[in-house]
């Protein structure tokens, strides 16, 4: 009987260790091995690290992409306001102004041929009341000149207020300019008033110029005048009393 248990023993036993060696000798699955390699773990943590810092940059980059375009945009947006048709309106007006110009005027070929039958013809071949209608339609050229020359002063004047506001209105829109354009465009019509300013003087000064030369002309004319007429009085050629009247009543 003894026999017969302890056979069964050896049997259970042997059976027992065939399974423990079965089982050590069987493949297991990977996921069933955990295996913890420092080398490759710090490999892929510098792998994530670099990848996160890529898309750092990356959003970086396209942050900076869209501030570019903001201000890009910014460089093109136009003033809101523009004073161009002002300051062509006060152009206009002094230009409009020049070209009331009687008489004499600015153009130089119109200088020429009136000035020479005006000022500078005394010949024989003229009457007494010849020269006297020469002598008053230069007086009254030079009224003309003088009456056109304190218009253009008032003109010039009178656009001091508006020049002053307009500066004003073009130094703050550059000021509160957004963008390039902006700031280009306020630049622009501030030197376009400075232009405008600079026309108003050179127009002015004409004027002025132009009245004291026709005075002064008018001037040297009578005296030249006078001498004919006391020549042609002492030789008694040409000459025959007679009444006029110089001036407008």
């Amino acid at each position: 009987m003894q026999s017969v248990l302890a056979h069964h023993r050896i049997r259970h036993t042997t059976a027992a260790a065939a399974l423990v060696a079965a089982v050590a000798l069987s493949p297991l699955p990977a996921s069933a091995l955990i295996v913890y390699d420092p080398t490759n773990y710090s490999q892929n943590l510098l792998q994530a690290a670099r990848a996160l810092e890529q898309i750092q940059n990356q959003v970086t980059s396209l942050q900076n992409e869209a501030q570019m375009l903001i201000n890009q945009a910014k460089n093109l947006t136009s003033l809101p306001t523009s004073l161009l048709g002002q300051i062509e309106g006060n152009f206009s007006q002094m230009k409009s102004l020049l070209g009331e110009a009687d008489k004499l005027a600015y153009s130089v070929q119109d200088i020429e041929s009136q000035f020479t039958s005006t000022y500078e013809n005394f010949g024989s071949n003229l009457s007494s009341q010849q020269l006297v209608d020469g002598a008053r339609e230069r007086w009254q050229t030079s009224v003309s000149a003088f009456e056109h020359s304190l218009k253009a002063g008032a003109v010039a004047a009178d656009n001091i207020e508006g020049t002053q506001e307009q500066t004003s209105a073009l130094v703050g829109a550059s000021q509160a300019a957004v963008g390039v354009l902006q700031a280009t465009q306020a630049g622009n019509e501030l030197l376009a008033v400075q232009a405008k300013q600079v026309a108003d003087l050179t127009a002015m000064m004409a004027a002025q110029g132009r009245a004291a030369a026709l005075e002064q002309a008018r001037k040297a004319a009578a005296q030249e005048q006078a001498r004919e007429q006391f020549s042609r009085f002492m030789t008694g050629s040409g000459y025959s009393p007679s009444s006029v009247r110089m001036f407008h009543d």
